[in-house]
């Protein structure tokens, strides 16, 4: 980056609030070159402008941010993906590293400074972790491989997706609309996610996507 240019940022996020809080922070030192509400806004934008950092939150409309994370990861390889999302559990934080190849985890309640610290950070070309979750990474590397592997469901992101929809209490009409899929194919992941997970009915899917926190009930 030239001397004295400032960091160019694109917001990726489906509430107008809170891209509008983000960019109020931001402003102070980076330029946001760009907004988008879904994830397949974000990576058509991230490879039109070609932004430094891209903040990224994990659920939104279409396309979710981790898979948008992972596109941009190969479309657009100079851009680097700051997660910034509600979430603190581990099986997000893990698979934005290890899976979608971000650059940074934030979450939506640390300080405007720890933004800006982490914008920097991955800019920089380092990675970033909330202070918040740091512990939730330490506590996985000191459990033993197999303890890890009963803990974490063996689902994939567009599995994930689905189950997240369904325990919002989504129809399969609605998955494949959210998902632009079709209703068969939105079918097809309902009925394989029974099967794979030992699950009989919608309510018992529900339960296990509140437990395994792949929603949160407030």
């Amino acid at each position: 980056m030239a001397f004295g240019e400032r960091i160019r940022v694109l917001l990726a996020d489906d509430h107008r609030l809170l891209r509008d809080a983000l960019k109020s922070v931001l402003e102070k030192e980076c330029e946001v070159v760009g907004e988008a509400d879904s994830g397949e806004a974000a990576v058509e934008m991230a490879v039109r402008m070609r932004p430094h950092v891209v903040l990224m939150d994990i659920g939104m409309r279409g396309m979710g941010g981790l898979a948008a994370a992972n596109r941009i990861a190969e479309s657009a390889p100079g851009a680097k993906v700051l997660i910034v999302s509600q979430y603190d559990d581990e099986e997000y934080v893990i698979e934005a590293f290890e899976e979608a190849e971000a650059a940074g985890y934030l979450l939506k309640t640390d300080a405007a400074e720890e933004l800006l610290a982490a914008v920097r950070a991955v800019h920089d070309g380092r990675r970033y972790v909330s202070p918040s979750i740091a512990p939730v990474l330490l506590a996985r590397l000191r459990r033993p491989d197999k303890e890890r592997l009963e803990k974490t469901p063996n689902l994939t992101r567009r599995e994930r997706e689905v189950m997240r929809l369904i325990g919002e209490g989504s129809t399969t009409k609605e998955i494949a609309a959210r998902l632009r899929i079709s209703p068969k194919t939105a079918q097809v992941h309902r009925d394989n996610l029974k099967q794979k997970l030992g699950l009989r009915t919608t309510a018992d899917m529900v339960r296990w996507a509140i437990k395994h926190k792949i929603i949160r009930i407030e």
